[in-house]
């Protein structure tokens, strides 16, 4: 059975830099602080499907 992906998206400009296995399990979506090249800083990076 193949994993599921889902991407982390930057909540400032949107774009999406890193990409997780997705767990069926989870039903909130994931909110890390991550390092988005496109902002240069460290930004709220939240999870998409």
């Amino acid at each position: 059975m193949a994993v599921k992906k889902a991407a982390l998206a930057c909540t400032v400009c949107g774009s999406r830099n890193y990409s997780i296995a997705a767990s069926k399990n989870r039903t909130q979506r994931l909110e890390l602080k991550k390092f988005c090249k496109h902002c240069g800083k460290q930004t709220l990076h939240k999870e998409t499907r």
